[in-house]
């Protein structure tokens, strides 16, 4: 790690203590003392509960795999901030990320005196991708939503080639809503005046204010269930191979190195995402798209990190995700003797929910902490697994649990770590380096 971007990252997490405050008046001012750099970019918007990063980094393959130049913006990161910000494939350098960071640190202050607000982390990281994108030339940039949609950070490009909404489930109550038709209609901010949006939402609560926004902004409704069909034809623990038809075209024999159902959702929004696009010009054929569904690089969705025992890392983060988690066991527990789970959510999740979930399909289970602010009480977790009480252990430290979990688990045992995408990564990182 170079000098600056290790002073890059303690002014980064300087700004965490302002926490999530959202809202587009800081963003706003800051990217306008920059030039407003994201008016400039041609840009797909990705929101949703789930899914969205696996959707973004599903088109950003395709996209570069039929020549373009590609920004692409997530959120969180597993293991480097430099993961957010990422062109072609390839990563912001922490040098540049650390020059980027050092030349809007001076703007912070008059950020503040216009606005009687600091720029938060997230406000500077998205200032920085959309300045990095512009000075590289992206042809285009696929852009995740941090949190809701009408006041993220992301929210200030104007005229999107595409909103994408890819689900509504109930996440972020503090934020977003109670209800899925407060949620809904957070998320739908990200739909813009006569910009075409799709979503592969069925929740009938969430699609009628979608369709409403919609409706009230002039904006092409695409719902991805009505305008496309798919079936899954093989699944390994290395990916699934599928067949799909869209409106334009068909395609055979497609694989994608992501496992789950609710992969081959987020394969087929891509698919009529990409449908659209082509339809106003931009240039992508069958073969770039079965390329770059082969290329798909997106860590911590069931990922397969250890073989002997098998270890799976997931983020399943909220009920919806655990939900998803939960069907992948049920259709792989039969292969196992046992399922060993680690798993640590943040406060603001609905832990309760989660924990009922996922517990029929474990057999013991492991509570430990998310390295993160937001993690509050998190022993709590442990007292809602009624059924497996005798099997759940509290153990605090990360590195500590997953040695346990590898000495308990047998070579026919399934080890799985899920929640906190702030856990996930750190235990990426440690199973990689075993």
């Amino acid at each position: 790690m170079s000098k600056n971007y290790e002073k890059a990252l303690q002014g980064i997490t300087e700004l965490t203590k302002f926490g999530i405050n959202l809202g587009l008046e800081r963003i706003t001012t800051l990217l306008g003392f920059l030039g407003n750099p994201q008016d400039k970019l041609p840009v797909i918007h990705i929101g949703g509960t789930n899914g969205k990063g696996s959707t973004t980094a599903i088109l950003s393959s395709v996209l570069k795999e039929s020549g373009y130049r590609v920004g692409t913006y997530t959120s969180p990161h597993l293991e480097s901030y430099t993961e957010r910000i990422v062109t072609d494939g390839i990563p912001i350098s922490e040098d540049d990320f650390a020059a980027l960071f050092f030349e809007l640190a001076p703007f912070f202050n008059r950020v503040r005196e216009k606005t009687g607000e600091n720029p938060t982390e997230f406000e500077v990281l998205t200032a920085m991708a959309f300045l990095y994108f512009s000075r590289k030339k992206a042809d285009i940039v696929v852009l995740e939503v941090g949190l809701g949609g009408d006041i993220d950070s992301t929210n200030v490009v104007k005229e999107p080639l595409l909103s994408i909404i890819t689900n509504v489930s109930i996440d972020h109550m503090d934020y977003l809503g109670n209800t899925i038709e407060e949620i809904a209609g957070k998320k739908s901010g990200i739909i813009k005046p006569n910009c075409p949006v799709i979503t592969a939402s069925t929740d009938e609560t969430a699609l009628k204010v979608l369709r409403q926004k919609a409706q009230d902004e002039n904006a092409p409704f695409y719902e991805v269930c009505r305008e496309i069909s798919w079936r899954l034809t093989e699944e390994t623990l290395l990916g699934q191979t599928f067949y799909a038809k869209t409106g334009k075209r068909e395609y055979n024999e497609v694989f994608i190195p992501l496992r789950g159902e609710h992969q081959l959702i987020n394969a087929a929004t891509a698919l009529l995402a990409l449908d659209i696009l082509s339809g106003r010009g931009w240039e992508i054929n069958n073969w770039q798209v079965k390329k770059g569904f082969a290329g798909v690089e997106w860590p911590g969705r069931l990922e397969l990190v250890r073989e002997n025992p098998a270890v799976i890392i997931d983020g399943a983060h909220n009920p919806a995700g655990i939900k998803v988690l939960a069907a992948w066991l049920l259709n792989k527990k039969r292969e196992y003797d046992r399922v060993i789970l680690i798993i640590g959510m943040l406060a603001d999740k609905d832990r309760l929910r989660s924990a009922r979930l996922i517990e029929p399909f474990v057999d013991k289970i492991y509570i430990t902490r998310p390295l993160s602010p937001r993690a509050g009480n998190w022993q709590e977790l442990g007292g809602y697994f009624h059924k497996n009480a005798g099997s759940v252990e509290t153990i605090e430290n990360l590195p500590e649990a997953v040695n346990d979990a590898l000495r308990e688990a047998g070579p026919r045992d399934l080890v799985v770590v899920t929640g906190s995408l702030y856990l996930i990564g750190e235990a990426r990182r440690l199973l990689k380096n075993k």
